[in-house]
């Protein structure tokens, strides 16, 4: 059993990228993972402000929602992203949080396998290529941790597009059920 943490970066609720991750999530729990949901929807994140304090003092020096979920990601076996593809990049929302958890640099983390899923209105699978090289960046700093497999939905404009889309779907859920 691993210890899987999602992140839906997504601030609309039941948006594309959050059905995609709830596939993968859905996939994970019937294989007998340990599942946690985490949207950044509703929580408070602020900017990184480059101070690096939390290098020192093992977590961000700023009192917010970030804290608390970096800590979630440092005691995961596995981390899956999910994003809305703005722009052909990940979510600001996804970044700002990925900056807040610079702590996670210096310490003794868990994470080993890194997923990432995305949606775009754009109908070319390579529409989330930049945020891929984005995500690998940051797994980058962390020896331990490799990008496992990404997945992207197309074609995905409105809320709710993805539910049409049934074989990415169940690629979701299948990379979910073999995690």
């Amino acid at each position: 059993m691993k210890n899987v943490l999602v992140i839906s970066s997504s601030l609309r609720k039941g948006s594309n990228s959050e059905i995609l991750a709830q596939e993968f999530a859905k996939g994970a729990a019937e294989a007998g993972n340990k599942v946690e949901f985490e949207s950044l929807r509703g929580k408070n994140i602020a900017f990184c402000k480059g101070c690096l304090a939390c290098q020192k003092k093992g977590k961000c020096v700023i009192k917010d929602d970030a804290n608390a979920i970096t800590q979630k990601m440092k005691n995961a076996d596995v981390i899956v992203f999910a994003t809305p593809i703005y722009y052909y990049e990940m979510s600001g929302q996804l970044k700002t949080m990925l900056d807040r958890a610079n702590s996670l640099f210096v310490s003794d983390y868990r994470f080993r396998e890194i997923y990432l899923l995305a949606t775009a209105a754009d109908s070319d699978k390579k529409a989330m290529n930049i945020a891929k090289r984005g995500i690998n960046g940051w797994i980058a700093c962390f020896e331990n941790a490799k990008f496992k497999a990404g997945l992207c939905g197309t074609s995905a404009e409105k809320p709710g597009d993805i539910k049409a889309h049934t074989v990415v779907l169940k690629r979701a859920y299948t990379m979910g059920k073999n995690v």
